[in-house]
């Protein structure tokens, strides 16, 4: 079943090119996401362009943003996904993962975000947060779903 809402999967910095091994990877997740959720990837040269893109998607509801932290909340695969199945469930149509610029998110992205996660306290390329993300949408829709995927270890 394909849902209404719309996931983007978006990073501050340079667009990835078609050489880059991450990116094909990450969009492989992305893809599998099809049959669950709308799916994108989105690439700004800035911060603000990134908040200026989120102010202009319009819709019934305002976009979620979730931004990627080394001060955010840590969470289980289970626990993100069961977020996720909150933010469906109350109507959201739409959310925005984001990995931000090398020198971190400003004060004033972190109070427009609704989430800010961490992947865990070890510093990591941009690209594999990506991979690593888009790996953590497919895996909790697929959680949501009952799919064999996740074998909860």
């Amino acid at each position: 079943m394909l849902l209404l809402m719309q996931l983007t999967l978006a990073h501050v910095g340079a667009r990835a090119n078609s050489k880059d091994g991450f990116n094909a990877l990450a969009q492989a997740y992305l893809d599998r996401c099809a049959p669950f959720v709308r799916c994108q990837a989105e690439a700004f040269r800035t911060e603000e362009g990134l908040l200026e893109w989120l102010g202009r998607q319009q819709g019934r509801t305002t976009a979620v943003a979730v931004l990627l932290d080394s001060r955010g909340k840590q969470m289980t695969s289970e626990a993100f996904a069961g977020w996720l199945g909150a933010r469906r469930d109350e109507g959201a149509q739409h959310i925005v993962l984001a990995i931000g610029p090398a020198s971190g998110w400003s004060e004033a992205a972190r109070e427009r975000a609704q989430l800010l996660i961490s992947l865990g306290p070890m510093t990591m390329a941009h690209a594999l947060a990506r991979l690593v993300m888009a790996e953590q949408l497919y895996r909790a829709f697929t959680i949501l779903s009952g799919h064999p995927y996740h074998g909860g270890h």
